[in-house]
């Protein structure tokens, strides 16, 4: 499934984030930046261990990657040219600022895009596995956020892909969508 967005088309697709074959591949990282499980653990294990080193790099430099943020490394061994490192919230409830940090992680992994010219990203569903968000809740603040950053910056992306692991996450995302889609139409 896929909408227009001004130029840029905003895709869903069911996947391994890791095959994709797009400019910036966006990892949902802890704050340390050494790998973990779920999606980062599959980008850190493909990629190989120069994503690894270049994250080590940037520990050294700056410390840990705080939720919200976003910093961008190579993509090793991936069919992408970078790595876009974003921390999301881990869900507390929904009281604890966690909307706003989910906000910040994809805005600011765009924002890291658009600096290194990469007209192509895919997202993962952050925070949603082990970090526990609902993705239900989730999924709009993804959507919304990639809305109004390409309306924003109508000039920055071709395609902006979701690859959802599940059909059940793929289905909660094309629903959201179509939801995003009537309202940019009405």
């Amino acid at each position: 499934m896929q909408v227009l967005i001004g130029n840029t088309r905003v895709t869903l697709v069911q996947g391994d984030i890791t095959t994709q074959s797009v400019d910036a591949i966006v990892n949902a990282a802890n704050s340390s930046l050494l790998g973990g499980g779920g999606v980062d653990g599959a980008i850190h294990r493909a990629g190989g261990p120069a994503i690894l080193d270049a994250c080590r790099d940037i520990r050294a430099e700056q410390g840990e990657c705080a939720p919200g943020n976003a910093v961008a490394t190579t993509a090793g061994n991936l069919p992408a040219k970078r790595v876009i490192h974003t921390v999301g919230p881990v869900w507390r409830g929904g009281h604890k600022g966690e909307f706003v940090i989910l906000e910040s992680a994809y805005a600011t992994s765009l924002t890291v895009a658009m600096k290194e010219e990469l007209r192509t990203v895919a997202f993962p569903s952050i925070s949603t596995g082990a970090y526990g968000f609902p993705i239900d809740r989730a999924v709009f603040v993804a959507l919304q956020t990639t809305q109004r950053t390409v309306r924003k910056n109508p000039d920055a992306f071709d395609e902006i892909r979701f690859v959802l692991f599940s059909d059940a996450d793929l289905l909660t995302y094309a629903t959201a969508l179509e939801d995003v889609r009537k309202t940019m139409m009405g």
